[in-house]
């Protein structure tokens, strides 16, 4: 071959590929552009009046809101890569009128465009979704045109200045230097958020809307504290210098970090917490005398909105109460039937039997200085025989794994027994159960089985981290809707399922088992008591004392939760009694096609639902059985 011909015939492979080349960017080019077109029409249409999906458009209202909240952001964990870009793991949320007004608008946009969806062009799912979003968006409106300043953001149990502190302490991560920077510069928008929150204090003020006396008290004991807090104890100093010490970094660059910490915390937390205190000394003698929310403007209007959303039902509060009074006779003659099995006297009220049962040693650990750490240590084990003992009646069970942790410090005298915080949903962050052991009388052992099973397994765990796991529901059902007639009503019905398959280990576990339960009917019965029979905190505490047995602690902590958190504490019992309610009409109705594990699964793998949706699935799962 002579070189004329193998350039010729290389010019001419050249011009082959050249030309291949030409038409495939062509073609791709196309394409692209054709790609470029749909993306852009499907974004259009999303964000129209009029979407395509009612899914898509929930899952863009719930991603808008997402990357809104730097908080939530960090709590889902899955962004944390990406926060080289969103930079949410080096904010807080600030607060203004503005943008609720914003957010109202929204919502008034929003509904009108999930109700303009015809039910005939939605699957079952998608119906389900609807009455669901329906629902919550209507409840939002409602909130904000009447009661928009009727809560009270700085309180004893779940107050803006408690919430700061344990989302950096529990939630912000700290796995690398970039993180601990980050860390830092959130703690630096203390002040800024918290000057937020005082502008909304005095705008609650001209309406003459204040917290009851009681919370004032608190709420200045915790700010004094916190301002207070020496740097060795201060708990934002000591969560962040135990994660950088795990971090392979230089001595140096770790004490570099801790001063720049020390010097954030006098200069952007302190400041800002003594703005609020300052608020709350000037106002002290402002604060409502009354412990209801029916002596706000509207109030009675205002607490039946809190609990149709809460419960998701239409009970009145006097049908609520009246619920309540019926539970409490009803396992209160249970619980006298153990004591006589138990070979006990019943000759005074249940409540102060219970309460001589929490005061026996028998049942209490003793105060050493490493109490809490042998407590959840027995704590975790009953978690562990929970799983074990619950394999039958469960297909199945969360990947994320949940331990035990004691609720920290600086809450533990105001907070709740125990509760639960959700895995992240990257599987990075555990699912956690607190559990309260400031009151060395809030852990008689015959109950740490029953909040075991309410927080842990079967109970919270089981629910909320199998709802993130579930890859079967749309993003707006895993993460867009919650209520804690579902959520809590499981829990609560967790509780007399570990009676009903043998989890308890004596008549004593299946005592607290009853005690919880007595514990959620009173709720019922002080929590309407309170914000609809116009009774005193002191009442409630009497009355919650006398039938339950609780410890003082305990019922001045609860009844304080309820006064600041109005009808959230009726929603346990109410979704138990919806959830046995229609076990039992399953039962019946199927007979011995009737599987426990088939009932788990509907009230679980569908999300967290509204009670009358909840009702509208077993109705549908029990006629497709009977087939």
């Amino acid at each position: 071959m002579t070189l004329i011909t193998l350039v010729r015939l290389n010019l001419k492979g050249f011009s082959l590929i050249k030309n291949f080349m030409i038409k495939t960017l062509k073609y791709f080019g196309l394409a692209f552009l054709i790609l470029l077109l749909v993306v852009s029409l499907y974004l259009m249409n999303l964000f129209s009046s009029r979407p395509y999906s009612i899914d898509h458009y929930l899952a863009k209202e719930l991603i808008v809101g997402v990357t809104d909240s730097p908080e939530y952001m960090t709590y889902l964990g899955i962004f944390d890569d990406l926060s080289f870009f969103f930079k949410h793991n080096q904010k807080l949320s600030v607060p203004s009128s503005e943008e609720s007004a914003e957010d109202y608008k929204d919502n008034l946009e929003r509904l009108d465009i999930i109700q303009g969806f015809n039910d005939s062009s939605l699957n079952k799912n998608q119906r389900i979704t609807k009455k669901i979003a329906v629902f919550d968006t209507e409840n939002d409106i409602e909130s904000y045109e009447r009661f928009r300043y009727h809560s009270y953001p700085f309180n004893q149990i779940s107050g803006n200045h408690l919430n700061l502190v344990e989302f950096m302490t529990d939630t912000h991560p700290i796995r690398n230097k970039n993180q601990a920077s980050d860390y830092i510069k959130r703690v630096k928008m203390f002040d800024e958020v918290l000057d937020a929150n005082l502008k909304w204090l005095n705008e609650q003020k001209k309406l003459n809307i204040y917290a009851p006396k009681f919370v004032f008290d608190h709420v200045i004991k915790q700010l004094r504290e916190l301002i207070a807090y020496e740097d060795s104890k201060n708990p934002l100093i000591l969560i962040f210098k135990d994660k950088i010490d795990k971090l392979d970094l230089d001595e140096e660059v770790k004490n570099n970090l801790s001063m720049e910490l020390s010097a954030a915390i006098r200069s952007d937390v302190k400041p800002g917490f003594q703005a609020i205190l300052n608020f709350m000394l000037e106002n002290y003698q402002s604060a409502n005398e009354y412990h209801g929310v029916w002596s706000l403007p509207d109030g009675d209007d205002y607490y039946a909105l809190r609990l149709r959303s809460y419960t998701t039902t239409d009970y009145s509060a006097e049908e609520i109460h009246q619920i309540g009074l019926q539970e409490v006779d009803r396992i209160g003659k249970r619980m006298k039937e153990i004591f006589l099995e138990l070979g006990y006297e019943v000759n005074k009220p249940v409540g102060e039997m219970m309460n001589d049962l929490n005061e026996d040693p028998r049942f209490l650990y003793e105060d050493t200085e490493d109490r809490k750490e042998i407590v959840i240590s027995d704590y975790n084990q009953m978690v562990k025989e929970a799983e074990k003992d619950v394999k039958p009646y469960f297909y199945k069970f969360p990947v994320s794994p949940v331990e035990v942790r004691a609720v920290p410090e600086y809450s533990e005298k105001t907070a709740a027994g125990g509760y639960y915080q959700s895995p992240s949903l990257d599987g990075t962050r555990p699912g956690v159960f607190y559990a309260n052991l400031y009151d060395i009388k809030q852990t008689p052992k015959f109950g740490m089985r029953t909040l075991t099973f309410h927080e842990a397994v079967p109970g919270h765990h089981f629910q909320l981290a199998l709802n993130i796991e579930n890859e079967e529901l749309t993003l707006y059902r895993r993460l867009g809707y919650n209520t804690s007639a579902h959520t809590e009503g499981w829990a609560l019905y967790a509780e007399q399922l570990g009676v009903e398959v043998g989890m308890t280990k004596n008549l004593y576990d299946e005592l607290g088992v009853l005690q919880s339960e007595m514990f959620r009917a009173n709720r019922l019965v002080v929590d309407t008591g309170i914000h609809h029979k116009k009774w005193t905190r002191e009442r409630a505490m009497e009355y919650m004392k006398k039938t339950t047995g609780m410890s003082d602690t305990e019922v001045r902590v609860e009844i304080e939760r309820y006064i600041v958190w109005p009808g959230q504490a009726t929603s346990y019992k109410i979704g138990m009694l919806k959830i046995l309610e229609l076990r039992e009409k399953a039962k019946n109705q199927l007979g011995e096609k009737f599987d426990l594990r088939d009932f788990h699964a509907i009230v679980l793998d569908h999300g967290i639902v509204p009670l009358f949706v909840l009702e509208d699935l077993i109705d549908e799962w029990i006629e497709e059985s009977k087939d």
